[in-house]
């Protein structure tokens, strides 16, 4: 009986320990977080075929407990293939970005999830090539707002949901005389019915 009770006692303090432990940043602490996202679509009706992957690399620097600094890069490709009876048709874009980004943490969902939001803005350089055209070159900028979610594994290391982005605004020109500038701008307001459908995964490492 009494090593049952001194089993007990232990797992009940180990338990009161786990849950007593704190998840989360302080000023000083670095981060490294990054996202790779692979897909692939192989249509054999019409014989054509589509593949593209990203990978979007993060370090940024806590100045307070709750609102860090950082640089972003990311490369990412899209690809896709048909084979009319004309003749075979291909066309790939691919791009390559670099920006800064502000983060702030506003809330704790229990102890380990922690919410915030991010702004940034970056440069984007992406080339197109298609069989038969010249190969072409746009240059452009983006800025954005979204939200997103860490949720702590251990100590140091979080899966980070990068939930949706909630205003965006870019602008691209093609590298041609005579070429105008492309805008957009987005406010996705109705993201907030289903955060998830949206969502990016990635993992994030403090130092």
């Amino acid at each position: 009986m009494k090593k049952l009770l001194l089993t007990l006692t232990a797992v009940a303090g180990l338990t009161l320990a786990s849950n007593a432990q704190e998840f989360g940043f302080e000023k000083g602490n670095f981060i490294v977080e990054g996202s790779f996202g692979v897909s692939t679509l192989n249509n054999k009706n019409d014989d054509s075929k589509e593949s593209s992957f990203q990978i979007t690399p993060k370090a940024g620097y806590f100045v307070t407990d709750k609102i860090a600094v950082g640089a972003s890069l990311g490369y990412g490709q899209d690809k896709n293939t048909t084979n009319p009876a004309a003749g075979k048709h291909e066309e790939t874009e691919s791009a390559f970005s670099a920006g800064v980004f502000g983060r702030y943490y506003f809330l704790d969902l229990g102890s380990r999830f922690k919410t915030y939001t991010e702004a940034g803005v970056g440069y984007v350089n992406s080339t197109i090539e298609e069989t038969d055209v010249d190969k072409l070159k746009a240059n452009g900028f983006g800025a954005g707002l979204g939200l997103g979610v860490n949720y702590f594994l251990t100590d140091k290391i979080a899966v980070n949901f990068a939930l949706a982005d909630i205003i965006n605004y870019s602008t691209a020109k093609v590298d041609v005389d005579g070429a105008e500038s492309v805008s957009s701008f987005n406010a996705n307001v109705n993201v907030f019915n289903n955060f998830f459908s949206t969502a990016k995964f990635g993992l994030t490492f403090k130092f």
